[in-house]
């Protein structure tokens, strides 16, 4: 069997895979960790992407239209000699039996990469790669916390770019799952930071849109943290800065439902392990998020969840004024209930 494990592809990914197997499938549910995986793997085969000798780019709907042209493209010797590449991206039709029929041929060809999307354990292409002594099958699921670091400190090395710590932990709490997306966060930062030879906190802060993504923290954590007066406070702060109570309400209730999924999750779990779990939380929140989680089960939150539900739809329909009072009670409500809740 030839199925790697997901912990093993990066690895594998560095080295360039072995050369004795001409087959690597690339598949998962983030189409930009697939494609970003195969792109790097190709680089370590290919000196040059841009030539049209060495690196042959196929359709996967065109070969489920033409099986064999596959087989043919690999038996094909390269202009100027050397085993070439072939790049199939994934189409909307199977393409297995083109895969296959290479798999069965003899001889040595060209190196070939597969990219498909989020295939199960019965997809015909994952079974026959998976089975074949000739292929690897690498899965490629959505970055965790681990896997985040490794791709900011490689990509910023990349650019002659170090990252201190901090910086990189308030990095990975702040990007999500999309690999794509988490590429074009790291490209504006180092872009932002060419020349310095350093990144640090300040400059995360300053460019990634998606750190401290909402600066009604400090009002969402006081509320749900169970401290009115603080709550309060924060509330008055926004409403004289003009802030849209909307705005203030559907930031709280993103909070609530995120609280909510991970008391449902782990309704018996420790605040501190459902912390732990919690991607794409601002490292600097962690202790009050225990806080929350401590305070909250699953069926306090729910009718939490409903104030927010009812207070947005009410204050997009009321005045200014009257959408600020109802919006501060919720906010209020919410804070007087956690206050009264412990773990």
């Amino acid at each position: 069997m030839a199925a790697v494990k997901a912990g093993e592809v990066e690895g594998l990914i560095r080295r360039g895979s072995d050369p004795r197997i001409p087959v690597v499938l690339l598949y998962g549910p983030d189409t930009g960790l697939v494609g970003d995986r195969a792109a790097r793997l190709i680089a370590k085969w290919v000196a040059d992407p841009d030539d049209p000798f060495a690196l042959i780019r196929l359709d996967g709907d065109a070969l489920a239209a033409d099986p064999g042209r596959l087989v043919d493209e690999a038996g094909t010797v390269g202009l100027f000699g050397g085993t070439r590449t072939i790049w199939v991206k994934s189409g909307s039709r199977n393409y297995a039996p083109a895969v296959e029929a290479v798999l069965k041929a003899p001889g040595e060809g060209a190196r070939i990469v597969v990219e498909a999307g989020d295939l199960g354990r019965s997809a015909p292409l994952r079974t026959l790669c998976e089975a074949s002594p000739r292929a690897l099958a690498m899965p490629c699921y959505p970055d965790d916390e681990r896997t985040l670091a490794d791709l900011i400190e490689r990509t910023l090395q990349e650019e002659g770019l170090r990252i201190d710590r901090d910086a990189r932990d308030l990095l990975v709490g702040s990007l999500g799952s999309d690999r794509r997306a988490s590429l074009s966060e790291i490209g504006k930062l180092a872009l932002y930071a060419r020349g310095s030879g350093s990144v640090g906190v300040e400059d995360v802060e300053a460019i990634v849109s998606d750190v401290g993504a909402s600066v009604l923290n400090a009002l969402i954590d006081a509320a749900f943290a169970g401290r009115p007066a603080e709550a309060e406070r924060e509330y008055r702060r926004f409403r004289h800065e003009g802030m849209d109570p909307s705005a203030m309400l559907g930031a709280a209730l993103r909070h609530g439902l995120a609280l909510l999924a991970l008391r449902v999750d782990n309704p018996h779990g420790s605040a501190s392990q459902l912390v732990a779990n919690w991607r794409g939380l601002h490292f600097r929140r962690k202790a009050l998020a225990e806080t929350q989680l401590a305070r909250w089960s699953a069926e306090g939150l729910r009718p939490a969840v409903a104030w927010l539900q009812e207070a947005v739809l009410a204050c997009r329909r009321a005045e200014p004024d009257l959408a600020h009072a109802q919006a501060q009670a919720v906010f209020l409500r919410i804070a007087a209930q956690a206050s009264r809740r412990r773990s």
